[in-house]
């Protein structure tokens, strides 16, 4: 490991610091931001960039791990690396035997994200490692299957897998199983997984036989395709070289690498279908298919590399609050008070599908969306961007335990070039009257997307208008519904009394006719 670092580029010791700061790996003079407030003392943590610092300084923090879990988990970025250059080393060799299947692959390790995602701890006993029986002919395979899970969130706060499906190219079934998580569920996530208890009751299937069934299916070199793959992954617990992830091999034509297009746009935007309606749960089976189909049109040249920009509308009332995330799990909620300036109050949001169990994430939630403008500006960080293009910064506070900790905190908003916050609106009147953005000043395009946000406002007070007239008629109907249904039971009774008194008339006739 010494000798890689030693002689390692630039960009590779950057994507290993950065997966040390992603998982909050501390070495023998603590975190990336504690050791360069030791090591430089001209600088310190305020030029916290890695790709602004010297080979020599990322360099000396690397070398100061000295654990084995952290060395192994360094090791796999390596790892990552090494497959890149088998892919290199292999294009070079023979440039025109090179597939469509195979670009795809090689377009996957390519992506800056590539290191940071798919570095698992394969190193772990449960840990499932596939190897290439011949690795010549495994290299150059074209053969391809999809693969999507479901999780549920365990008491222990760890994910486990309920579900699994996987597709061939010709969109059969080869797996589709219910899989028995054997932990204490916290919760099914049912709305999300489509999964409930009661789903699962007499189900046998383990994590061990899923991972046998697939290591066995990929063990000639077939490549595994997947939406966001690297989760899929470290659900089933396998470490597989040869990967599609279509979240990597597609972007927006902002030119946003990091921004990854969610699996219902690319099918909009490359398919002509959504995979779901909002709302709806996952289904493991169409999100597998659907993959597929995606690989299947970039494999037949149906399509390009990019889809339309998708922005995203921002309710005005969410623009009153700021993100919290990536919060340490060991940080309690009400310890949150002091980790940015301002009043806000502190709602913690309820984990997602793909949460990991050691981070959480909330919202500081104030009187409105000026105070947590000023909030953000005033705090301590570097300035990023999140994978959707929202501004974001790194900062940390001290706990009052005394420990420093670090979380992100994140605008709800996208920016475009020039720094304006623009709304879909915005951006349709713009284009509407054909007026070219470039050609309006700053002001104008602020006055502009403002008044068209106080539109919107109007719109949202006329929804939520009509939503309560139709409350009401709801109500007016649910209220005649009853009293139709207690006259149908008022029916009834009569209809059963008469029924009665026609059964007694009936005896009594009889009767007399025998009496004479």
């Amino acid at each position: 490991m010494d000798d890689f670092i030693a002689t390692a580029e630039k960009k590779v010791l950057v994507e290993i610091v950065k997966l040390a700061q992603k998982r909050g790996m501390k070495g023998a003079k603590g975190d990336w931001k504690q050791f360069l407030t030791s090591y430089d003392k001209k600088f310190g943590a305020s030029l916290s960039d890695p790709g602004k610092r010297s080979n020599d300084v990322l360099t000396a923090f690397l070398k100061t791990f000295d654990k084995e879990a952290d060395l192994k988990l360094l090791a796999k970025v390596v790892q990552c690396h090494s497959n890149r250059q088998a892919v290199d080393q292999l294009l070079k060799k023979s440039p025109e035997n090179e597939s469509p299947e195979q670009k795809l692959v090689r377009l996957t390790l390519e992506h800056p994200q590539y290191p940071l995602d798919y570095s698992f701890p394969s190193y772990n006993q449960d840990w499932v490692v596939t190897k290439l029986k011949k690795k010549s002919k495994g290299m150059i395979s074209n053969a391809i299957i999809a693969v999507d899970c479901e999780m549920v969130l365990c008491k222990d706060g760890s994910e486990a897998l309920v579900r699994v499906c996987v597709v061939d190219r010709n969109l059969e079934v080869k797996l589709d199983e219910l899989v028995n998580p054997n932990k204490e569920v916290a919760d099914y996530r049912t709305e999300i997984t489509g999964v409930s208890a009661a789903d699962l009751f007499g189900v046998t299937c383990t994590l061990a036989d899923i991972q046998k069934f697939l290591k066995k299916l990929l063990s000639d070199g077939t490549i595994l395709v997947g939406h966001s793959l690297c989760n899929d992954l470290q659900a089933l617990k396998i470490d597989h070289t040869r990967v599609i992830d279509t979240a990597y091999t597609f972007r927006y034509s902002d030119g946003h690498i990091y921004r990854k297009p969610s699996l219902n746009n690319l099918c909009k935007s490359v398919l002509g279908y959504e995979v779901r309606k909002k709302g709806s749960p996952h289904n493991c089976l169409d999100d597998a298919c659907a993959a597929m189909k995606l690989v299947l049109a970039k494999v037949e040249c149906e399509v390009g590399d990019t889809i339309p920009s998708a922005q995203e509308d921002v309710p005005v009332i969410n623009m009153a609050k700021l993100l919290l995330h990536k919060i340490p799990s060991t940080v309690p909620s009400e310890e949150l008070q002091n980790a940015i300036p301002g009043n806000f109050t502190i709602e913690v949001k309820k984990p997602s599908v793909k949460a990991k169990g050691d981070i959480y994430s909330a919202f500081a939630i104030f009187e409105n969306e000026q105070e947590a403008h000023h909030a953000y500006e005033k705090v301590q960080g570097s300035q990023e961007e999140d994978s959707y293009g929202r501004p974001q910064k790194l900062t940390e506070f001290k706990l009052s335990t005394g420990v420093i900790t670090n979380l992100y905190v994140r605008k709800m908003e996208h920016h475009d070039s020039s720094g304006l916050v623009l709304s879909k609106r915005a951006l349709e009147v713009e284009g509407s009257i054909g007026v070219n953005k470039k050609q309006k000043t700053g002001q104008k395009i602020e006055d502009e997307t403002m008044a068209d946000v106080n539109h919107c406002c109007d719109h949202l007070k006329e929804i939520e208008r009509l939503k309560q007239e139709q409350d009401k008629v709801l109500k007016q109907c649910s209220d005649q519904l009853k009293e139709i249904e207690g006259l149908k039971q008022e029916i009834k009774n009569r209809e059963y009394e008469i029924s009665t008194l026609n059964q007694i008339v009936s005896k009594y006739q009889k009767d007399k006719k025998k009496g004479k």
